[in-house]
């Protein structure tokens, strides 16, 4: 009998051990400003944004007609033509990537990772609690964004009219987004553990899109490109509908788990110190 306990003691199940990381990230996550530092440069960019415009002299041109393109576009656009086609909630993905960058980063500066692995933890519990904690502070974002959004709105008086199923679909299909972008940057920054410069650039070049708005370039809009993550994002539009949030969720899924598990073998083949 005290075998088998002692084997239960030492051998936790997945649930606990997963549970007690995520506790430590997200007391750190709570416990330093790095959190709230990005939770307000979401809620600050649409109104730099939506302030802004296009024009000279006593006259400015919006960059939107409607107060809701600042959380997302009239209809999926792989293909950016301008910089008020490209400045929605997207752009939420560009600074989650950094941020997750910068907590990772100090897990490997400050020796944790090395103490963490050497005691007890496992390389799937490292990057799912990562992933975990990247998807929520990237949704987190996304109502800080959100509150943003609507704020600038009322200010620069721009239209409020929307198919409010749309709005609901495309802010819910963003935030779900945020899990297969924080697997994909938890990913990356594990194979950059020791450069943290590239893994920063990396996430910023991923974030804003530019592969696939390269391929929409050469092959046009179309929809094999929600394929890929950023894709799926570009199809939470305002004319969204319970499919593409459908689509949002399979692939955010999907490639959470190809990451998770690559990054899993990743961490068990090479030194992570």
């Amino acid at each position: 009998m005290e075998t088998v306990q002692e084997l239960k003691f030492e051998n936790p199940s997945f649930f606990k051990r997963l549970k007690g990381m995520l506790g430590v990230d997200f007391y750190r996550l709570f416990h330093t400003p790095l959190l709230y530092i990005f939770l307000g440069i979401a809620a600050i960019i649409p109104a730099l944004v939506s302030m802004g415009g296009m024009g000279g002299g006593e006259e400015t041109v919006s960059l939107f007609s409607n107060a809701w393109q600042i959380i997302a576009a009239d209809s999926p656009l792989y293909v950016v033509h301008d910089i008020g086609e490209y400045a929605n909630m997207n752009m939420v993905f560009i600074f989650g990537g950094i941020m997750i960058s910068i907590f990772i980063g100090h897990d490997y500066k400050s020796g944790y990772v090395k103490q963490l692995f050497t005691t007890h933890a496992k390389k799937q519990d490292y990057m799912m609690s990562k992933t975990l904690l990247g998807a929520f502070s990237m949704a987190c974002m996304c109502v800080t964004y959100l509150i943003g959004g609507i704020a600038s709105g009322l200010f620069t008086g721009l239209s409020l009219s929307v198919n409010a199923g749309s709005l609901i679909c495309a802010i819910l299909g963003k935030m779900i987004m945020s899990l297969g972008w924080a697997s994909l940057y938890t990913f990356i920054n594990v194979i950059f553990r020791a450069r943290f410069g590239i893994s920063i650039a990396l996430c910023f070049i991923l974030g804003t899109g530019i592969p696939v708005i390269g391929a929409a370039a050469l092959v046009g809009n179309t929809s094999v490109l929600n394929l890929f993550l950023y894709g799926s994002s570009v199809y939470a539009c305002l004319s969204a509908s319970a499919l593409s949030l459908l689509v949002c969720l399979m692939n955010s899924v999907v490639w959470a788990v190809v990451y998770n598990v690559l990054g899993t073998l990743l961490l068990y083949r090479r030194d992570v110190y």
